[in-house]
């Protein structure tokens, strides 16, 4: 929002709860849900371009929650980009959509969708974007689909706040440890190069350009040891980094243990552990950015060494804990 308002555009926010910081850089804030297929069709009303980035996120929960947020309403936007003339939709999706929980090394985007996932949300979103994909050239919308896998950074409320409360667990049980034998490597991908590829998307989304009907991986572009980045994080906020392993064999199956108690009781929280994050966790997933760099022009501007001494200076002053 602040970018696309410092390059001139009038920018609208739909969002559930009104964000008074994003009404302060100037943006109108519209507040909806995604599963509103009529107010999300006005919010897109006068728009040229529209991003999405809303969505469930998560490894857990009902079905149709995931399907209603991330199938429904990528729908409901598309069809406010082709009932308003919008010309450009650019999408974020997730490097989950053609994750298959084996090793992904240099996987690049002619990997397929897999036959079957391991959670509700790279299924849902798998859906969204092939819907997204499928919408390219249908009366003047132009679409493209970026995904950026493990988004981190100031500001962050989900993936780091979550990993450090784990990790700082006193009790020997519940801390948070390392599954597999801590050397495999992973995306990532700073919050302000996110940003930048989606108006690297934006601009090179014309008629005629590879950049439409395209999906594309986005990250630092230089894959890390996940137990490193992690530990690395821990010592920078003064917490003992992770020194004890868990196999994944043993981390798949007591995942597979909780998603059966959890589903035959109903119960609504999130397990500790289930097969989809034990691969996340334990297996290497990192992808070749080429085609971005080729097509958007797409080049990472933060380092991940000026990242994480940006995030820990953020953590250290106050930052979510």
């Amino acid at each position: 929002t602040k970018k696309l308002i410092e390059r001139g555009y009038q920018v609208s926010v739909l969002n559930r709860r009104r964000y008074p910081e994003v009404e302060k850089l100037g943006a109108v804030s519209i507040m909806a849900d995604l599963s509103d297929s009529a107010r999300v069709a006005d919010a897109c009303a006068g728009m040229d371009a529209v991003f999405h980035t809303g969505a469930k996120a998560g490894v857990w929960g009902d079905y149709n929650d995931y399907f209603s947020s991330n199938v429904l309403g990528t729908k409901n936007v598309l069809d406010g980009c082709l009932k308003h003339g919008v010309k450009k939709l650019i999408y974020t999706s997730s490097p989950s959509v053609a994750y298959n929980a084996e090793d992904a090394v240099n996987m690049n985007e002619s990997a397929p969708y897999p036959d079957k996932y391991l959670c509700y949300y790279s299924q849902t979103k798998a859906e969204a974007e092939r819907m997204v994909m499928a919408m390219n050239g249908r009366n003047g919308l132009l679409t493209v689909s970026l995904r950026p896998h493990l988004i981190w950074g100031p500001g962050d409320n989900h993936l780091i706040p979550r990993v450090i409360k784990a990790a700082a667990e006193r009790s020997n049980i519940r801390r948070l440890k390392i599954v597999g034998d801590g050397l495999n490597k992973v995306d990532i991908t700073y919050i302000d190069n996110a940003v930048e590829s989606h108006l690297n998307a934006f601009d090179a989304l014309e008629a005629g350009s590879k950049a439409a009907g395209s999906a594309y991986f986005i990250s630092q572009g230089e894959p890390v040891v996940l137990w490193d980045f992690i530990n690395g994080i821990l010592r920078g906020v003064k917490i003992a980094p992770l020194e004890k392993k868990v196999s994944y064999s043993f981390a798949y199956f007591a995942g597979a243990a909780f998603e059966t108690i959890y589903t035959l009781f109903r119960i609504k929280s999130e397990p500790r552990m289930t097969r989809f994050l034990a691969a996340q966790l334990s297996k290497n997933h990192y992808f070749d950015i080429s085609r971005a760099r080729n097509e958007l022009g797409y080049r990472p501007k933060v380092t991940t060494e000026e990242g994480l001494k940006n995030l820990i200076d953020y953590l250290n002053g106050g930052g979510v804990k």
